[in-house]
């Protein structure tokens, strides 16, 4: 049986961030998307199919980690942290390819 290691504050407070960072990165592809619907972001045509395709394949990674995690006897945050991982690179990925794109010019 495998020892489940106690959370420390800095456990929280580390979660805590990566959490907000994430989420702060979601806001701003959510904002380029709308605006590349309105017509005012250059975005690709992929991108609508994109955003539900993306969101399945992250939840299926996430929950494995997290249950790898979990079965190998990691803390409550770290088991949080690792079914995080999948979501936050996706949105900092997203972020990237997106904020290059950039406002439609006329």
């Amino acid at each position: 049986m495998t020892y489940c290691r106690r959370t420390s504050p800095f456990d929280l407070w580390s979660l805590a961030v990566q959490t907000s960072w994430m989420m702060a990165e979601a806001q701003a592809v959510i904002w380029m998307r709308l605006m590349g619907m309105a017509g005012l972001w250059s975005v690709a045509s992929s991108e609508q199919p994109r955003m539900f395709t993306e969101k399945v394949d992250a939840y299926m990674r996430a929950v494995a980690a997290a249950q790898r995690a979990a079965f190998d006897g990691a803390s409550a945050t770290r088991t949080a942290a690792v079914a995080l991982k999948p979501y936050s690179s996706r949105t900092a990925g997203n972020v990237r390819r997106l904020s290059r794109c950039g406002p439609k010019r006329k």
